[in-house]
């Protein structure tokens, strides 16, 4: 079973999909365990039986139309017009957005892409230095995982069975400590940098007024889902109609024919989550089955002594992860072996989900498949080298969070008391 197991690794390391590594091991075990091999289909059939798995298809389309129209542009020139005043006030407003960006996005990459071309430029105009410059649009494209309607708060709550409601919820409070570390850490860092915008009332209603369309969504979103008159489903679908009727009937900022274009795109990444989806729910059934969570808390128990310990272990664990895995494959292949070992541990699921999660956050800055690392390398043009020792220093800000975050279960529980 060992050598099976790290055949299955090697395969993976050496550019296997992963769906098909995840389905070749459940295969193995039910061969061995004498179950029919239809289970697997079975369980894949399964998906259709998640009503709430509908809100991440639907939220996909709605930030990739978002990021494909000049919503980007009118939330930079928000910003700018309400923080554009304070010393280093431009790199707090790239914090900001691309949070905001990337929650409905749920891709970092895109962010990366859609207002590293708007924010890198106007950094470098107003006199910051390249190097921050590069490490703030890198780090800040995953900065919005935490806040609804984020794709890995969804998908966590789907594999762990946590209400996402209370998922959406937990994440406000650690989202905002992080985003707000960092905006410390920009203003002291950048605290000569005057902004040459001044406070202007003219240009605070000018910039709402253009942004009149896209203000309301994150209130239709988020209030429909707490005042209960949406379920998070119903959610999704409200917002993806609602995206569709500003930018391409209100605005028409995108051609009509443009829309089967960027369905296919936003689905690609959608089909891939699904693929891993279906043949880990059947691979978690067989580990369920064949006791794989109660060994690993074994052996778990002979060196962990308590909460404390396991969290730190927790966190050096989901580190390595992060930097070979991405946050999706790791959601839906580890959550459910750490999920049972956690609760004998006393530690609270929803609290388990934001740490995770705001842990996996590094994962995009850490080599070898650091996500943000790529992308900003091919989008500026710089090594992956002088990419990474940018972020660095928001890099261990990061890390100096989530060990906070860990520690202080308060911080992720306190809006559900």
């Amino acid at each position: 079973m060992i050598l099976t197991g790290l055949l299955l690794v090697v395969f993976m390391l050496l550019g296997a999909p992963l769906f098909s590594v995840i389905a070749a091991g459940a295969m193995l075990g039910f061969y061995r365990a004498e179950i029919d091999l239809s289970v697997m289909a079975i369980e894949f059939f399964g998906l259709s039986e998640m009503p709430i798995l509908v809100a991440i298809p639907l939220f996909t389309f709605a930030g990739f139309v978002l990021s494909e129209s000049k919503s980007p542009q009118r939330l930079v020139r928000l910003s700018n017009a309400l923080l554009g005043w304070l010393p280093g006030g431009l790199a707090i407003i790239s914090l900001a957005s691309c949070a905001l960006f990337t929650a409905f996005t749920g891709a970092s990459g895109v962010t990366i892409i859609a207002l590293g071309a708007l924010l890198y430029p106007a950094l470098c105009e107003a006199g910051y230095e390249e190097r921050f410059n590069l490490g703030l649009i890198t780090t800040s494209g995953s900065l919005g995982l935490l806040f609804a309607p984020s794709l890995p708060l969804i998908l966590y709550g789907i594999i762990s069975g946590v209400s996402i409601n209370d998922l959406f919820l937990a994440g406000i409070i650690p989202g905002l400590f992080m985003l707000v570390l960092l905006a410390g850490y920009s203003f002291w860092k950048n605290r000569h940098v005057r902004k040459l915008t001044k406070v202007s009332g003219r240009e605070v209603i000018a910039a709402i007024r253009e942004s009149i369309w896209e203000l309301p969504l994150p209130v239709v979103v988020l209030g429909g889902i707490y005042s209960g008159y949406f379920a998070v489903s119903e959610a999704a679908a409200v917002t993806a109609l609602y995206v569709i009727f500003v930018e391409m009937i209100v605005l028409r900022e995108i051609p009509w024919r443009e829309l089967p274009r960027i369905m296919r795109e936003s689905m690609v990444l959608v089909g891939a989550i699904l693929m891993i989806l279906g043949v880990s729910l059947a691979s978690t059934n067989y580990m369920i089955d064949a006791g794989v969570p109660e060994r690993l808390f074994a052996v778990i128990e002979s060196y962990v002594a308590g909460q404390a310990s396991f969290l730190f272990a927790l966190l050096i664990f989901l580190l390595i992860l992060g930097a070979i895995l991405d946050i999706f494959s790791a959601i839906i292949l580890v959550v459910p072996l750490i999920l049972p070992i956690a609760s004998q541990y006393g530690v609270h699921p929803v609290h388990l989900g934001i740490v995770f999660l705001a842990t996996m956050e590094l994962g995009y800055l850490t080599p070898p498949v650091g996500l943000n690392l790529f992308i900003s390398s091919f989008r500026f043009e710089r090594s992956i080298t002088e990419i990474f020792r940018a972020t660095f220093p928001f890099f261990v800000l990061l890390l100096m969070s989530v060990i906070i975050i860990a520690y202080w279960p308060a911080l992720s529980l306190v809006l559900l008391d």
